[in-house]
């Protein structure tokens, strides 16, 4: 026999080398983790969310324990007791020869490896197990849905929370099985229990049984697993089409799949029985009776169903299922409540409203959105920034104030500080540290109004400078939270007296002094007095300056984690951030409002999205940040979070109460105490939330088929929309939604909408529009016009298209595309116009090629119907469009309406009655010509307001614009507006530009 093989041996001096090495390893490692979790626990402690630390790093550990021990004490286990019962004499043979060499290199060290086995494998399941933690968390703290499962009966909730639970613990227990099948056939092989090659009996009775019950609890637990399958059709894709049980799997799979979990249970006794009986044929037998089973039972026959039952007929077989779908999808993603409205006409004649038809559309008209909040970062920046140290983000944000009783929308961004642009010696750590630490001021324009004069072009300012003036209210205009803080972005603030120099640049000013500096006096940041507290930041920054810079005393503060969409995600983990916070002004404090969104992949029935990739469009990732990946098919927007732009507080409100989001409830009961009441949020607060934009995409996706009633129309895929490109971009990236404050369709009132076009599906041209409402009173209620499939609508690329072909509009796009300058074009709106109508709105910038230079409004295009209008302001677009007087309610109107001409006394009837004009005799209803009057006087009056900016005058116009045309319609005059849509060519050439 071979003699072993000697291992070889360090010195003494090697060993210790190693050893020292080793432990400085582990300690750095040690103290660098440690360091990590001790900065966040303070974060947490500061934010008041130490229940989130405790309850994630509590259940983290659960896991990692519970599956370290299970997985790696059970497979030691396992391998122990193969080594234990090897056999004591092994016949002679070469293998045995071969093996008897690793058996003697394993012997005096198999205490060693049968531990580090175990604490390996332990590791690795617990680092697996407590990535889960979530799971855990909502299984035990589960909340009923309150819905039943049509096909098993059986709550929502078992679906979303215990499924997944079950699932997991399935998939650890056949992880352990098959590691201990393995950890014990080695040792058999290795010890002689195992005998391949050597001629006689192959298994010893030891290594038999110990086969004989692993491979028995293999079994029963794919036994388990082929019942749990069961519930696992409802996310079949098997019907193609949708999500969930399918004919198939109904008739076919579902006993298919109960079938083989008895065999299973048969074949897993027989295995059990082979400890007793000592025959292998038994096993044998049952485990070829499973396999034949699997593919006879499992596969063949429902694809035999599928193949000659379900595909010769599958719109009327699938029905039912289809029906199922399109009612859980609509449930999951809350589109059960959405009102469809059918518009627009199917006549193929072009007819042109009325100035007296516009007028019943003043609230929309007047808020026509004239300023892109994605395209003037830039002259927000070169008009307001002031100094270098700060900045405003890519992309800008809009939002609604009511001022002297009238609600308008605007453009708005906070002064931030933006590290980024610090140069030269503003970069040293005591500048960029310690005075560089904030920004300064709120910014706003009214979105539909650019100033005109030396100026015009540029944004009508209402809030700006420093220190801020204008018509909002702030009492702390200080900026320490915001987008543009990076996570490496920390600052320490705090003097080290009450009587010491305010060091923090806080604005410029005149004098000699030509600044003003301020101290942090707010509850915001960790405090850092102790030498303990200074050494932890120092190791977790790297960072020296920590304990060496006088700059840093007893009464500092680090604030970290400043961007408010990182802040709510650690604060809430378990929820989904919406990609685009935006800031308001709330009792006179700037709040960052951030959308959060609780989210399952687990609904049944339900079509399954990737979130990222259904909100992408032509603007995220510029200054929107990306979704994850994530698939998701339950949706619900149930926290509206809060940070504070100058302490960093956040508050989590729960909203919308009433639907009572079984998943909410659920993370509430896990975290106590970390969700605020809805009833909690106050009046001014609840009147600047927006309908999240992701949530629309992701909703807005999901209806351009889940929109279909049908079944055999969902399946044949006959009516189903998509989502336009962005024309104004290239790459084909999808248009985004846009915030208009405009009226909708059956309400007299302008309110604050998200909207949408949708084209029909693989053509350009329209098939609906969707709005939904962000108005406290009616927040989160979803209109859909839909289009006649008859009639061709033009979409936003049509449109766009008719722009840049048209020979006016070509010929100064050319002018303005040259080598100082080039022309940018605005957000394409899409605006229902009277009843059947829908108007086009697209700003033109123009923005020379210098580094310093910004987009400035040159041009406004209007398309409605074949009609394009192309002038300096949207009033003179809408006059060409519509004929004289029909701009007069436009923002930038500087003259009032005309009075519409009365209807001819012979021959036909205009295909659009208009009033009459009293001025002009021969009408015989008095109480219609002193209505027409009335509207007449009340265009003048909002014309005049407008132009003024009397906020005050604005609102009493409306209101008396409102009263006239109601007074109108009660004396008989109709108001209503031509359809659309138009196969008639389009106008050669808009109207000469007026201005």
């Amino acid at each position: 026999m071979r003699p072993p093989v000697p291992v070889p041996t360090l010195s003494r001096r090697a060993k210790l080398v190693i050893g020292v090495i080793v432990v400085l390893l582990a300690l750095v490692s040690v103290i660098g983790s440690l360091t990590n979790v001790y900065v966040d626990y303070l974060w947490f402690a500061e934010t008041g969310f130490t229940e989130v630390f405790w309850t994630e790093l509590r259940t983290r550990a659960l896991l990692f324990i519970v599956a370290g021990v299970a997985t790696g004490g059970l497979v030691a286990l396992a391998v122990h007791l193969a080594y234990r019962f090897r056999p004591v004499f092994r016949p002679m043979s070469l293998e045995q020869q071969n093996l008897e060499r690793y058996r003697q290199s394993l012997e005096p060290r198999r205490t060693l490896v049968l531990i580090a086995l175990g604490v390996v494998l332990g590791l690795f399941a617990g680092v697996t197990a407590q990535s889960s933690w979530e799971t855990w968390l909502t299984f035990r703290n589960s909340t009923d849905f309150g819905t039943l499962d049509p096909q098993f009966g059986l709550d929502i909730s078992f679906f979303v929370f215990d499924y997944p639970f079950y699932r997991l613990l399935l998939g650890f227990g056949f992880a352990i099985v098959i590691l201990a099948l393995i950890g014990s056939a080695l040792t058999h092989y290795v010890f002689g229990g195992l005998r391949l090659q050597t001629p006689g009996q192959k298994l010893t009775p030891a290594a038999r049984v110990q086969f004989s019950v692993l491979l028995g609890l293999f079994v029963l637990l794919k036994a388990i697993a082929y019942w749990f399958d069961r519930y696992g059709t409802v996310y079949s894709d098997r019907g193609g089409v949708y999500t969930g049980a399918s004919y198939t799997d109904v008739n076919a799979l579902l006993p298919a799949k109960t079938i083989l979990a008895a065999v299973a249970v048969i074949c897993a006794v027989a295995f059990f029985a082979n400890i007793l009986f000592r025959n292998v044929l038994i096993p044998a037998a049952a485990l070829v009776l499973l396999l034949v089973s699997s593919v006879v039972i499992g596969v063949a026959y429902p694809a035999i169903v599928q193949q000659f039952v379900v595909r010769p007929s599958a719109d009327s077989r699938e029905a039912a299922y289809i029906e199922r779908a399109i009612a859980s999808t609509r449930e999951a993603y809350g589109l059960s409540d959405v009102e469809y409205v059918d518009y627009g006409s199917d006549s193929t004649t072009s007819a042109v409203p009325s100035v007296a038809d516009l007028a019943a559309d003043a609230g929309t008209i007047s808020n026509a959105r004239l300023l892109d909040p994605n395209v003037l970062s830039a002259t927000f920046t070169q008009r307001q920034q002031i100094r270098n140290v700060y900045g405003f983000p890519e992309k800008l944000d809009i939002d609604r104030y009511t001022i002297d009783g009238v609600t308008q929308d605007y453009v708005v961004a906070v002064r931030e500080l933006n590290t980024a642009a610090l140069s030269g010696n503003q970069t040293n750590w005591i500048n960029r540290r310690t005075v560089y630490t904030h920004g300064n001021g709120f910014v706003a324009a009214p979105a539909n109004q650019v100033v005109s004069g030396a100026e015009g072009g540029e944004p009508n300012f209402t809030s700006q400078g420093l220190p801020t003036t204008g018509n909002l209210d702030i009492d702390q205009p200080r900026i320490y939270y915001g987008e543009l803080m990076g996570a490496d972005d920390y600052s320490v603030v705090g003097a080290a007296s009450q009587d010491a120099a305010p060091q923090e640049f806080d604005r410029p000013a005149s004098g000699d002094d030509g600044e003003v500096n301020n101290t942090y006096d707010g509850e915001g940041g960790v405090s850092i007095g102790s030498f303990f507290r200074r050494l932890t930041y120092a190791i977790y920054y790297r960072e020296r300056n920590f304990l060496l810079s006088g700059a840093v005393n007893d009464n500092s503060k680090v604030m970290y984690v400043r961007d408010p969409r990182d802040r709510v995600e650690k604060a809430a983990p378990y929820l989904q951030v919406d990609g685009d916070p935006y800031p308001a002004v709330v009792d006179g404090r700037i709040l960052w409002i951030v959308d959060a969104y609780t989210t399952s992949d687990a609904y049944p029935y339900s079509a399954r999205n990737s979130l990222g990739e259904v909100t992408t469009d032509s603007l995220t990732g510029t200054g929107t940040a990306a979704l994850p990946n994530d698939q998701v098919n339950y949706v619900r927007n149930s926290v509206k979070a809060t940070v504070d732009a100058y302490d960093g507080t956040v508050t989590l409100y729960a909203f919308d109460e009433a639907e009572a989001d079984p998943m909410l409830r659920t993370y509430e009961k896990a975290f106590p105490g970390t969700i605020t009441p809805a009833d909690q949020i106050s009046p001014e607060l609840r009147s600047h939330f927006r309908y999240p934009e992701d949530l629309f995409k992701l909703q807005r996706d999901v209806l351009t088929q889940y929109h279909v009633d049908s079944p055999r129309n969902f399946y044949n895929g006959t009516d189903f929309w998509e989502v336009p490109s962005d024309p104004t971009v290239s790459g084909g990236d999808a248009q985004p939604p846009y915030y208009v404050l405009s009226q909708r369709t059956g309400e007299a009132n302008s309110t604050f909408q998200l909207t949408s076009a949708l084209n029909a599906f693989n053509r350009e041209n329209l098939s609906a529009f969707i709005s939904i409402s962000s108005d406290p009173e009616t927040y989160g209620q979803i209109q859909v016009l839909q289009l006649p499939g008859s009639t061709q609508f033009r979409g936003p690329t049509q449109v766009f298209q008719s722009f840049n072909t048209n020979t006016e509009v070509r010929q100064q796009l050319t002018l303005f595309d040259s080598a100082n300058s080039q022309a940018v074009f605005g957000n394409l709106l899409t605006l229902p116009i009277g009843t059947d109508g829908l108007l086009y709105v697209e700003p033109l910038y123009v923005q020379g090629t210098g580094d310093t230079s910004f987009p400035l409004l040159r041009k406004v295009l209007v398309n409605y119907g074949d009609r394009v209008g192309y002038a300096d302001t949207f009033a003179e677009a809408l006059d060409q469009v519509f004929g004289e007087g029909a701009g007069a309610a436009a923002a930038d109107s500087d003259s009032p309406a005309p009075a519409p001409a009365p209807p001819s006394d012979g021959g036909a009837p205009p295909a659009t009655p208009a009033p009459s004009d009293p001025g002009t005799g021969g009408s015989d209803n008095p109480a219609r010509d002193q209505a027409v009057a009335d509207i007449n006087a009340a265009l003048q009056a909002l014309a005049a307001a407008q132009a003024s900016g009397d906020f005050s005058g604005i609102g009493s116009a409306q209101e008396a614009l409102a009263n006239a045309i109601t007074a109108y319609q009660a004396a008989g005059g109709a108001t209503p507006s031509p359809a659309a849509g138009s196969t008639a060519p389009e106008s050669s050439a808009p109207a000469t530009p007026t201005g």
